[in-house]
């Protein structure tokens, strides 16, 4: 076997290797006498054809597929050994010849990185402000989800909901046909087509109409996408919302905990602050993994961020593939697209990832089990009537080595943070909390 390696780039050795003929000619040999044994062969028993018989009777092209299904992995193994090479993934193999038999392998190696001086980087979070319109703005929306039905009797308006029934086709194929569809009429909304809410409003119960609408550009249909839909209605009945009024009754409606809409109000107010704390953290922490990068040389493999696409993928799908579909169709690309828009927010997060690995290397950080029981015992606390079997899951290997995984990270970030910020203690998030006076 010959080896050469023709280069090294972004965390990739290029090989090509080239096997002797005595190599491919015992491993022909070998492949002959395996699949004898079970060829059924017109004149010979199992096991017992000549190799030249059983060569013309399934082909020598499929002997040497399956000769070289076995016999590339391992001179694969044998190539990178010689050369001393530490692959961290499958690499990319392709057999270029067969006389001799030649095949090339694009081998991923651990990524590099030379961090830039990040004791220098000093950087800021930015002011959480929460006030009071916020809270207002929560209290609205919980109006909305507690808000009741009622019919009327009067013209369609913007917010009503509606019983119809409806007829619909594009040229001559037929669109959306409903008896009984429930449609809150929303304005500028652009289902099912731009303008379809705007033909409602002035409608009456009992009333019938047909106009017609140019659907959009970007339709998930291709085929009808830019094309005009006629619709013919027939309205059945008109719901107005009712809204709740904002007051204890409404506070102990959403939970029977609060007793005055004060408290509601206070609650509405923790979460808004919560929620925006982490929201700055997370940005925070975000740039300044930006600036390490941006000062540090990381160099890796491609598999690496296609692997953090597939991770993305996975976790917005859980790994359901008909969602997965549904998902392709109501945008109208391919897996490829996607992927595609995924590469350089995925290659972020490696980059990201690689920097802040380094930090963990040089700094030694590490935790110890004390640390890894309390971090297990918080989230089995939070985890409510499913602590018990959130405990067993966690007394695997696996998943102490995930939770040590994320408090060495944490460890480094708040390194990181407290450099940017040039203080352990006393530069910390500021919160400004605006309150307005409201009318109950």
């Amino acid at each position: 076997m010959k080896v050469t390696r023709d280069k090294t780039e972004d965390s990739q050795a290029y090989l090509t290797i080239e096997m002797e003929p005595e190599e491919v000619e015992k491993s022909l040999d070998e492949s002959y006498r395996r699949l004898v044994k079970t060829a059924r062969i017109p004149g010979f028993r199992k096991g017992k054809a000549p190799r030249d018989i059983f060569e013309r009777y399934i082909g020598r092209e499929s002997l040497l597929e399956d000769t070289l299904n076995s016999l590339v992995p391992r001179a694969y193994e044998d190539a990178i050994k010689e050369q001393d090479l530490e692959a961290i993934a499958q690499p990319q193999i392709e057999v270029t010849k067969v006389e001799p038999v030649v095949f090339t392998a694009v081998v991923p190696l651990k990524p590099t990185v030379k961090l830039g001086d990040y004791h220098s980087i000093r950087m800021e979070p930015e002011k959480v402000e929460v006030n009071g319109s916020n809270v207002e703005e929560v209290l609205e929306n919980l109006r909305h989800q507690y808000a009741t039905w009622e019919p009327v009797e009067r013209a369609v308006d913007f917010g009503d909901m509606i019983a119809f029934d409806v007829e619909s086709s594009v040229g001559d194929k037929p669109y959306i046909n409903q008896k009984g569809a429930q449609y809150q009429v929303i304005k500028d909304q652009a289902f099912p087509a731009p303008g379809f809410a705007e033909q409602l409003v002035g409608m009456s119960s009992g009333e019938e109409k047909e106009f017609t609408i140019q659907l959009s550009e970007d339709a998930v249909e291709e085929d009808i996408a830019g094309k005009e839909a006629f619709f013919k209605i027939k309205l059945n009945e008109i719901k107005q919302e009712i809204l709740p009024e904002l007051n204890d009754d409404f506070a102990a409606q959403v939970d029977p905990e609060f007793k005055t809409l004060d408290e509601l109000r206070e609650r509405a107010l923790s979460d808004l602050t919560q929620r925006a704390e982490e929201r700055v953290k997370q940005e925070f922490e975000e740039k300044l993994l930006d600036a390490l990068v941006e000062i540090s040389e990381l160099e890796f493999p491609p598999v690496l961020v296609d692997a953090e696409i597939h991770r993305m993928m996975d976790q917005r799908f859980q790994g359901q593939q008909q969602q997965l579909e549904q998902y392709l169709q109501s945008i109208n690309k391919t897996e490829e697209e996607v992927h595609e828009e995924l590469h350089p927010l995925a290659s972020t997060r490696v980059s990201r990832s690689l920097a802040l690995g380094k930090i963990i290397e040089e700094e030694k950080i590490e935790v110890d089990s004390s640390e890894i029981d309390a971090e297990i015992q918080t989230i089995a606390e939070n985890a409510g009537e499913n602590k018990d079997s959130l405990l067993r899951i966690f007394e695997t290997p696996q998943a102490r080595e995930t939770i040590e995984q994320r408090l060495v990270s944490r460890k480094a970030m708040q390194l990181l943070t407290d450099i940017a910020k040039d203080s352990k203690s006393q530069n910390k998030t500021e919160t400004i909390v605006e309150k307005e006076e409201t009318n109950e």
